[in-house]
């Protein structure tokens, strides 16, 4: 799968004043809700907030990749991103704040997909050049330019 099957420009944000994980991620439920006709974004928040308490899914390096399965009635994977104009405390390994935050939301039954997918975006966060050039990016429009790129640039997510 493609990072433009996960994505679309209005589910990439520049975001200001998040103050904590929680307000974070119910940003993130909003914004998957935008792509989930039928789907409750508080049942998303539910899903993430469960997901967290199994483990953070805090990457490190400023990154997290929040992520959660749902029955959508449909088999496409949903994605969305957020650069937060200040960290915040997301319980990574490395004790950094996160600041680049890639949400999924998966459908229930699709195990191998989820994990694929959720490997190529840790492959491509791990690019610290790449990081910086999204912390670099001031619009919602060139965030998804640069997400977009990239993964053309490196066939990634598929």
């Amino acid at each position: 799968m493609h990072i433009n099957q996960l994505i679309t420009p209005d589910r990439v944000i520049c975001l200001s004043g998040i103050s904590s994980k929680k307000r974070a991620l119910e940003s993130l439920s909003q914004l998957l809700g935008s792509g989930a006709p039928g789907i409750d974004p508080a049942d998303i928040f539910h899903q993430l907030i469960e997901r967290e308490r199994l483990g953070s899914t805090g990457l490190g390096h400023g990154v997290a990749l929040p992520h959660a399965r749902m029955d959508l009635g449909q088999t496409i994977t949903l994605g969305c991103f957020i650069k937060l104009d200040q960290g915040i405390d997301f319980d990574s390994l490395d004790a950094k704040p996160a600041d680049l935050l890639f949400a999924l939301l998966v459908p229930e039954n699709c195990t191998d997909e989820h994990l694929q997918v959720l490997a190529a975006l840790a492959g491509m966060f791990s690019d610290t050049e790449f990081c910086e050039k999204l912390r670099s990016s001031q619009a919602d429009e060139e965030l998804f330019a640069q997400l977009t790129g990239w993964a053309e640039a490196h066939q990634a997510v598929s």
